[in-house]
């Protein structure tokens, strides 16, 4: 395996490592003080996410103007591409997955959030870590590997 693949499949693991880590210990653990910026997650994302059967219709049309689940989301993202914006010199490869990863997560939630019917099917994970029996699970969006690897991958009743 080249050493560019090698950075490229690490760039993933890394980018999923962190998805995990930040949807358990930032947006739920720090987002359940409702001063807190995170708190947005908790008390805006999953209250009309559960309300609307998956659908959050601040989802539903890109308003930078709007202070909102998806502007919020965005600035986050912004802040992540920024800080890993020195590694592309010294790890382009690495840098190029955690970029993938962060657009793909940027897709795959909003669509989520769009279409639960395609949730469902795509991100059963995601769907159930919303309307299942258990939100303090399946932390991951993109992929499920890091709920695997840490035993946090619930399979719980969700809506049909």
């Amino acid at each position: 395996m080249s050493f560019e693949v090698m950075q490229f499949i690490l760039g993933l693991l890394y980018a999923n490592a962190g998805e995990w880590l930040m949807h358990k210990y930032i947006l739920h653990a720090l987002g359940k003080n409702r001063q807190s910026f995170w708190a947005y997650h908790l008390f805006e994302h999953h209250a009309v996410s559960l309300q609307n059967g998956m659908i959050d219709p601040g989802y539903q049309k890109l308003e930078l103007t709007s202070w909102n689940t998806q502007s919020k989301e965005l600035v986050v993202l912004a802040v992540i591409v920024l800080l890993h914006a020195p590694l592309v010199l010294l790890s382009p490869f690495f840098t190029g997955a955690v970029y993938v990863s962060l657009a793909l997560y940027y897709y795959k939630h909003r669509r989520a959030h769009l279409d639960p019917v395609w949730a469902r099917r795509h991100l059963r994970w995601h769907y159930e870590h919303h309307l299942g029996d258990n939100c303090n699970a399946n932390w991951c969006v993109t992929w499920p590997w890091f709920d695997y690897v840490l035993g946090t991958r619930v399979k719980n009743t969700a809506p049909e």
